[in-house]
Order: structure tokens, then sequence, then C-alpha cells
């Protein structure tokens, strides 16, 4: 059997990884594509769907914090417990815990039930990913490459979220197009979005049900390394899950659930064009992701983090106070082809600052903090729109991601990474 990454044969998804990284990374990245696509219509539907079951603004970010919030619970336990137990296992799991979220949003009406399963599932109201999958998917990530082809991995592994999320919140238009095609109810065909959702769980379980026990070879040695609790890097993986999470409640204040309804609220756009919106910025976000290796060769991990993010922050404060649609849209649509530069060398970064047994509890100990805080602010966003300040969220996000970039320029700019001079 042929095990070498560079030689053995690849079809399918695996023709998309960089050169020199194993094959093994190839089911993560078609799992991310699929649970991207679900991701990026319920961002849009959410919305819609409670409002159309009778909750209120404040109840939808509520809602909304709730599927944050236990995001955040399910990683912060896989950092402190899941090195006891198979990764393909938990993956697997985390899959069939996905078809149960589509299955209860989809059969459920009342505010309280919903809650629950928003706080124990796996909806994400955001453009991101900030699910239990996240910090497993990378250890294997990183696990596969080294190097500039680890940034170049992850990047493939952003750029595909980023993708097939436009492609699903384009699928958004879905329920008015079967309203208007059959003599389905607008009700119905939005809790059908959710029984989609469940079949997209289960196909992610059918992907990872080869998955190893653990991931490859994940050290310069190439012997495989099996997962422990963070150690020798604990110190600067609190200093980075500091930085991180201000970033991450900025983030929280507009994820794509509220800015979307800020669009509804603001100019009256219909499920269709927000949906269109969000299938352009996504376009424009996978391209810049894609983009992020080559900025970071020449300039550096930090610095593509920083310097791409800045600029993105002050189009979003400039869209908020936009005096019409057009410029708003515009500003937001330079903003997202700037500001996701950062994902996939934030996960880099991390990964190459941390030894490799510690790279899973990295991944979850930097994603915690960044859940925790992004799961108190939607309620805070659903407030301020319920008190008719809807353009406060979008300046706030501005001002304090801006704050969150000098910050992380200024503590982290001496460092250097594989090899990488600083370009301070």
């Amino acid at each position: 059997m042929n095990n070498d990454p560079e030689t053995r044969p690849r079809c399918g998804i695996a023709r998309l990884l960089p050169t020199g990284v194993d094959v093994s990374a190839a089911p993560l990245l078609a799992a991310r594509a699929l649970r991207a696509f679900g991701d990026g219509y319920m961002a849009v539907l959410l919305p819609a769907y409670l409002l159309s079951i009778g909750l209120g603004t404040l109840e939808v970010g509520i809602v909304s914090t709730a599927t944050m919030l236990g995001s955040a619970l399910a990683t912060l336990a896989v950092g402190a417990w899941g090195y006891r137990f198979a990764g393909g296992g938990l993956l697997r799991g985390a899959a069939l815990l996905m078809a149960a979220t589509g299955l209860g949003f989809a059969g459920l009406s009342s505010f309280w039930p919903l809650l629950v399963v928003a706080l124990v599932g796996t909806l994400n109201p955001s453009s991101g990913d900030v699910s239990v999958f996240l910090p497993l998917e990378h250890a294997r990530l990183a696990a596969a490459a080294q190097g500039h082809q680890r940034t170049a991995l992850f990047a493939r592994y952003s750029l595909l979220g980023a993708l097939f999320a436009a492609m699903g919140a384009l699928a958004a238009a879905v329920p008015d197009w079967l309203v208007r095609h059959s003599e389905l109810a607008r009700l119905d065909a939005l809790r059908g979005m959710f029984l989609v959702y469940a079949a997209t769980g289960l196909t992610v379980f059918w992907i990872y049900r080869d998955l190893p026990a653990h991931g490859g070879d994940n050290n310069a040695g190439g012997v495989p390394v099996a997962p422990a609790p963070l150690g020798p890097s604990r110190r600067v993986v609190v200093r980075l899950a500091a930085l991180f999470s201000v970033d991450a409640f900025a983030g929280g204040l507009t994820v794509n659930a509220l800015m979307s309804l800020w669009l509804l609220e603001r100019f009256g756009l219909s499920l269709t064009q927000a949906g269109v919106f969000f299938f352009w910025t996504g376009l424009l976000s996978a391209a810049s992701q894609l983009a992020a290796p080559l900025v970071a060769r020449r300039i550096g991990l930090l610095n593509t983090m920083v310097f791409t993010h800045l600029p993105a922050n002050v189009c979003l404060v400039l869209a908020a106070l936009a005096p019409s649609l057009p410029i708003a849209l515009g500003l937001l649509m330079i903003r997202s082809a700037l500001s996701s530069m950062d994902v996939p060398t934030r996960t880099a970064y991390v990964m190459a600052v941390v030894t490799p047994a510690e790279r899973s509890a990295a991944a979850s100990f930097t994603a915690v903090p960044r859940s925790l805080a992004a799961a108190i602010s939607p309620t805070i966003s659903g407030a301020l729109f319920a008190a008719g300040w809807i353009a406060l969220p979008l300046i706030a996000c501005g001002l304090i991601k801006i704050s969150y970039d000098l910050a992380l320029w200024r503590a982290m700019r001496r460092d250097q990474l594989d090899g990488e001079k600083s370009k301070s």
C-alpha cells in the first residue's frame, strides 16, 4: 500500500489538497463544505423562521446566543476531556447531533423547547464555524501538513467553507420559491429546510465513517502523536484566547442571522435579496481566504491577520452610517473581500505556536473563549434592535475589532513561527 502523500492517487475532493498534504485530509474538507452549506442558509432563515412562529426580535437574539453558548460548552468539553476519547468517534457523534438539531427545530414551535435544542445542538447563526467540529478537524488538518503547506491547507478548508456557505445563503430563497410555485405554506417550507439540515448531518456522519481514532503524522518525525492536554504552550494559548475572545465578541454583534435582520429592517430587503447578498459576500470572503497564503508568504501570518482586518472594520462602521442601500452594500462587500484573510492564517498561527500533541486542546481553548464571547453579543444586538438602535451593533462591532487588531499586533509582533522573520 502506498502511504506517501506525494504519490498516493488522488480523486474527487482530494485533488483540491495542496501538494505534499496527505489525502486523509480530504474527508474533512468534504464534511466542512456540507456543514457550511447548511450553516449558510440557516443563518439567513433562522430569524425569519423564528419570527414566523411568533417570536420577537429579542427572542431571536436569545436563541442565537443559545446556539453559540452551546457550541462553546461542547468545545470546552472537547478541549478538557476529548483527548481521552477517539477523535473519529467524537466527530461522528457530532454529526448525529447535527441531524438531531435539524429534526428538533423542524418539529418544535415553542420558545423554551427551541431554546433547549439551540443550546445542546449544532445550529450556527454565524458566517464562520463555531461548532464542536472545529477543534477536532483543525488538529487533524494540522497533522496532515507542515509549514506553508499547512497554511495553504487551512486556506482551502476555509475557502470551501466560505464558498458553500455562500451557496447556502443563496439557497435561503428556496422557501419563497416553493411558496410561489406550489401550494406549500411558507412556514412548512421553512421547516423543510431544517429537515435538509438534518439530512446533511447524516451525510457528514457517512463521510466520517472510516476516520481513524487519531490524526496521522503530526510531528516532524512522522510518528503519530496522541492528543494531550495543554502543557508547555499554555501561556501563549491563554494570551491568544483572550485576544481572540475580543474579536469574537465583536463579531457576535453582527452574525449573519442578525445582519440579515438589519438588512430586512433597515432597507426592507426580501429573503431572496438577502440570500443573494450573502451569496456574493460569501464568494468575496472565499476569494480572500484563497489569497491569504500568498499574502502570508510575503508579510507573515500575523501581519496578514492584522493589516487586512483593519480596513475591513472601517468599512463596517461606514456601512452602518451609509445613507442608502447601494452604498451600504458596497461597503459591506469591500469588507467581505478583506475581513476573512485572518481565518486560515489565524488557525495556522495557533497550530504552529503549540506542540503537535497540544493542537486539539489549543484549538479548543482558543475557540471556547471566542464562542463564549460571541454567545453574549447576539442578545445584546437583539435588545438594541428591539430598542430601535439598529445601526449601533455594526458600529460597535467595527470599533471593537479595530481595537483587537491593534492589540494583537502589539502583543504578538515579535513572535517568530516556522522560520518566519519578524515583520514589525
